[in-house]
């Protein structure tokens, strides 16, 4: 399988939202999770709000069942929002949360770059301190 098919498949099961329905989602309670690394959160900013968990940690992250887990992981049935830079690899972490019983796990088309395309809240930029 390549890896467009493995896309493809994921995103079959998923009803993925656009920023407006992401933002409406997040205003009725829904967690958005920005999956960025820390290099593009400080060149492009984040979005206010939403839970910063890298890819790497997203699964022991939000798993309501794990001694790990965040605060905001109340829950299987949380609606959760995965956000990448640009859409590609939230369709694959949002498969894999459904995998985990989050059964309304889903991502944002387009990701952040989409977000703030369309003109959605975005925190500045924060530039680390360097010594």
């Amino acid at each position: 399988m390549r890896v467009e098919e493995l896309l493809a498949a994921a995103r079959a099961g998923l009803q993925r939202l656009g920023p407006a329905e992401a933002a409406a989602a997040q205003a009725a309670g829904g967690l958005l999770v920005d999956i960025r690394y820390a290099a593009l959160r400080e060149r492009d900013g984040a979005i206010p709000g939403a839970l910063v968990v890298e890819r790497n940690e997203l699964e022991w992250r939000l798993d309501p069942l794990c001694d790990h887990r965040a605060p905001e992981a109340t829950g299987h049935d949380l609606q959760v929002v995965v956000i990448c830079n640009e859409g590609y690899a939230s369709s694959l972490a949002a498969v894999s949360l459904r995998q985990l019983g989050l059964h309304r796990a889903t991502d944002l088309v387009g990701g952040f770059q989409a977000w703030r395309s369309a003109g959605l809240p975005v925190l500045d930029p924060v530039r680390p301190v360097r010594l």
